[in-house]
């Protein structure tokens, strides 16, 4: 397959080659699964860097300028084999307004700028969680948007669950990227307008076994070394407000590193 990128239109303290030299620009690859020749960590960034061809057949790398801009790559990408090319998406968009631990599919939600969800039980700006607002309720709110990967249903599938999008909470069901492979700091355009940025990972509770018993040891293992792995999605805070709706294409873009881990939040 021909590699396929997010070409960023050039910009001061950008390099406009794109072409055989290394461009001077971050890659990322939202391939998923992850290339068979790579290990995979959830929570630990893929070993790739620009100068080197991403292994897998089928990939979609997002290129990220150096300009110090935190936020508006996305907005210079050429038309051209872009987002189209990407196989990044939402599957699902999911709200509910009271304090329940499965979400209701809507047809599209609306973001709101440093508070969440337009409608739904975890929007503010301070946290919502009810056992964290028992501890602190001035903590910030870092879990305004809850993202999981549909294909963790596929794989808990393949052990007897049965879980559909909003299930397991999450306001936003995605396909096609390995969001728990991203650094800390990622921003997902969801859609042509809304933006999130990843705060951590969402560690799994007792509730999933009350939803489904046996389900959390699916969502909360070990890798080989010992280390906890948690597979239930991420956290975000919304950056840029808009519509999302199921089948919007999601990009990502990194932060200025050294990138940081996802850790639990």
């Amino acid at each position: 397959m021909k590699d396929q990128r997010l070409l960023v239109a050039p910009r001061e303290g950008l390099s406009a080659d794109l072409g055989g030299t290394r461009c001077q620009e971050e890659v990322w690859p939202l391939c998923l699964p992850p290339p068979p020749q790579q290990s995979y960590i959830p929570g630990k960034p893929l070993p790739y860097c620009s100068d080197q061809p991403c292994p897998g057949a089928q990939v979609g790398r997002a290129l990220i300028g150096r300009s110090g801009r935190r936020y508006g790559g996305t907005q210079d990408l050429e038309k051209t084999g872009s987002m189209t090319d990407l196989k990044a998406r939402v599957v699902a968009v999911c709200r509910d307004g009271e304090h329940r631990f499965s979400k209701v599919p809507v047809n599209e939600g609306v973001l709101l700028p440093g508070l969440g969800v337009q409608g739904d039980a975890h929007l503010g700006v301070t946290i919502q969680h009810r056992s964290r607002v028992a501890v602190d309720p001035t903590q910030p709110n870092l879990r305004q948007v809850h993202l999981i990967h549909a294909e963790l249903f596929t794989d808990v599938g393949e052990h007897g669950f049965d879980v559909d999008p909003g299930q397991l909470g999450e306001n936003i069901t995605t396909r096609g990227i390995a969001m728990l492979s991203l650094p800390r700091g990622t921003l997902l355009r969801l859609g042509d307008e809304a933006v999130v940025e990843i705060t951590g990972l969402r560690n799994p509770c007792q509730q999933i076994n009350t939803f489904q018993p046996g389900l959390l040891k699916e969502v909360l293992t070990r890798s080989p070394a010992g280390e906890q792995l948690r597979k239930a999605g991420v956290m975000s805070i919304v950056v840029a407000g808009g519509v999302v709706r199921p089948g919007d294409a999601i990009s990502a873009i990194l932060p200025r590193g050294p990138h940081r881990p996802l850790e639990r939040v």
